[in-house]
Parts: C-alpha cells; structure tokens; sequence
C-alpha cells in the first residue's frame, strides 16, 4: 500500500481535533471542496468514531479518513468497524501498525527517533509522522531522510501551518499534519475553508 495517490494531489492531512459528529459532513465538504481528502479525528475529540462513520458515509473512496491518537489495538478495531482507514499514533508503537496492516488499514505512527522509525519501517508503517515538529526542525528532518530508506514518507506534525510549511517541504517532508492552522473547535465550515485556502497557497508558494 502507498499513501502517495492520497498525498500527491494535496499532501495534508487535517487533524479535526474536537471535532463533533454533528458538524463532521459540513466541515469535511468544504475540505474536499478545497481539495483536501485526508481527513483524521483525533480520539480524544467528542464521539470520534461516530465523526469518523459520518465521514466516511458522506464521502465514500473519495476521501481518505482516518483516526488519531491511538494507542490500542481495541482502537484499530473500533476505527476499522467505523469504515476508517488510516491509523495515526501519537508514539513510536510496532503493535499497532502491525494491527493496522493486519486489517488492510494504512499505518501513520509518530516516531522522533531514528531507532524508532527504523522499528516502525520493519513492522510495515506506510509512513512516518515526525512528531512533535516543534522539538525538531527542517534540518533534523533532511537527516532523518539521509539514513532512512530511499523514499520513506515523513510528515511533520505540531505547528505546521501556512508561515512554515515551505520549509518543512524543501527538506523533503512528504506531506503535513495540520491541525489548528486549518481547524479548531468553534471554527464554522467557512472559516475552515479560508484557512485551506491559505494552506494551499502556501504549498503552491512551495
């Protein structure tokens, strides 16, 4: 499995963190709209599986939706029964892509070590989020890449927006993890597609 086909056109994903189920359709449109098709709902947001359900009903294949924050393999479950198919860990945890894969879901896990991304390759992840990307930069990043297998997807996740996406790009980031730059609880759909608006931009500018 790759997650190219889902990055290449527009390599975001975007953490509704907070989210509610009841406004999960309404949001996720003016995403597509922007053409922005990863979607990932934080489980520690109200409801997270039934936001990842409406999503996925509402959607279908054309977005790729998905959960973050897992730290169990009663998770991986839970998101798979949903319709979710992709799995973002907050950690560096091999059970848990190994759980993913096992159930044909893609594996995001965090890792901000070379030892642990090197763990999480060996269990089957489809990419890596370097997490978090405040405590790194742009040149931790081009290192990672250096000792990493030729090809190896990292995306930087923690602080990402419009005023530094650029330069997480030009050291090789595969794509982004953007939270609040792009969505916060509160924040009515067309304040969220301004905010994708900018986000493009910003990686067109890149």
């Amino acid at each position: 499995m790759s997650l190219a086909p889902w990055l290449d056109p527009a390599p975001i994903i975007a953490i509704l963190r907070g989210i509610h189920p009841e406004e999960a359709e309404a949001i996720g449109t003016v995403l597509m709209e922007a053409g922005i098709t990863i979607m990932e709902v934080p489980l520690n947001s109200p409801a997270p599986f039934e936001s990842v359900r409406r999503l996925y009903d509402a959607f279908g294949e054309r977005a790729l939706v998905g959960a973050g924050t897992v730290t169990t393999v009663d998770e991986v479950v839970l998101l798979h029964r949903a319709g979710g198919r992709l799995v973002v860990t907050p950690h560096a945890d091999p059970e848990l892509v190994r759980a993913a894969r096992a159930r044909g879901l893609f594996a995001c896990p965090g890792f901000f070590t070379p030892t642990e991304a090197f763990a999480l390759l060996a269990a089957g992840a489809d990419a890596l989020k370097l997490f978090p990307a405040e405590a790194a930069s742009p040149a931790v990043l081009k290192a990672l890449l250096a000792v990493l297998p030729k090809g190896t997807p990292i995306l930087p996740v923690g602080g990402i927006g419009a005023d530094n996406l650029a330069a997480w790009h030009g050291a090789g980031a595969a794509g982004f993890g953007v939270g609040s730059s792009l969505y916060k609880p509160g924040d009515t759909p067309e304040q969220v597609a301004a905010k994708a608006v900018r986000l493009r931009e910003a990686l067109t500018s890149a």
